[in-house]
């Protein structure tokens, strides 16, 4: 009376309305907990489409997840837990969405430069430089230089910020998330982020993500390894997370990204 049982991932724990923790075994990475809570729901028998003595004598469990993970540093020591909000670190992986936000990025980056002017543009003369067949030269068709222009395409906001939070969700679910206490670093020798690194198993690409500004030594310590890459929390972005297995994020990046995540979209 007064608990429940709750099954999740073909595990069967007993849970008051205080929540219990579920071990949820990571691949190639610490053990991440997730919490379940309990609240209890009472419907209004008198607004209802159902019988009302069936819904006043029933009672309606909604359990709340959150993701508690392991933290921890460069020398792995132990740093407590820390939470990740659900609504960030465990959305539906929807391969569409990604697919959309890498397209505009790769398309946003482009110079753009290699457009040619009409013979309407072109300012002088509209003369062919030589004949378009038989000469066994490239195809010219004007005299003038080439005006830059955009591929940039249109992707709403909604869809970008879906997108870096199934980014995320992927590599948490995959057990490829880090959370340290800090990115700090005694010294800016190279061979301590190397001998980290060796000790990753299944990891060929790490993307460190601190907050704002990135500590000096950091930047020096990897900036020889093309492996390892840094990126303040401000420039996390979805290819990025992709061309990395490993996402190793202090406890400062994660606090502004899930602001960031949170903050409400000007239209």
């Amino acid at each position: 009376k007064g608990r429940i049982r709750i099954c999740y991932n073909e595990l069967i724990v007993s849970a008051s309305t205080g929540g219990a923790r579920i071990p949820v075994i990571a691949i190639d990475g610490p053990l991440a907990y997730r919490s379940f809570s309990t609240t209890v729901l009472t419907p209004d028998s008198s607004g209802g489409a159902f019988p009302s003595n069936l819904l006043s004598s029933k009672t309606v469990l909604t359990p709340e997840r959150t993701i508690v993970i392991p933290v921890t540093n460069f020398h792995d020591e132990d740093k407590g837990f820390m939470v990740l909000p659900v609504d960030v670190f465990d959305v539906p992986i929807g391969k569409d969405i990604i697919h959309r936000v890498v397209l505009w990025q790769l398309a946003k980056r482009q110079q753009g430069t290699h457009s040619t002017k009409t013979i309407s543009e072109v300012s002088g003369t509209g003369r062919k430089p030589w004949q378009r067949k038989g000469l066994g030269q490239a195809r010219h068709g004007t005299l003038r230089r080439p005006q830059p222009r955009s591929h940039a395409i249109k992707l709403n906001k909604k869809v970008r910020r879906l997108g870096l939070k199934i980014a995320l969700s992927a590599r948490a679910a995959e057990g490829k998330l880090h959370v340290f206490e800090d990115l700090e670093v005694p010294t800016h020798k190279t061979k301590n982020i190397v001998n980290y690194v060796n000790q990753m198993e299944n990891t060929k690409k790490v993307l460190l993500v601190d907050g704002c500004p990135i500590n000096d030594n950091l930047k020096l310590a990897t900036q020889n390894l093309h492996y390892v890459n840094v990126l303040p929390s401000i420039g996390l972005n979805v290819y990025s997370i992709l061309l990395h297995d490993t996402i190793v994020m202090s406890r400062d990046a994660v606090d502004r990204i899930v602001e960031r995540m949170r903050t409400p979209i000007n239209r």
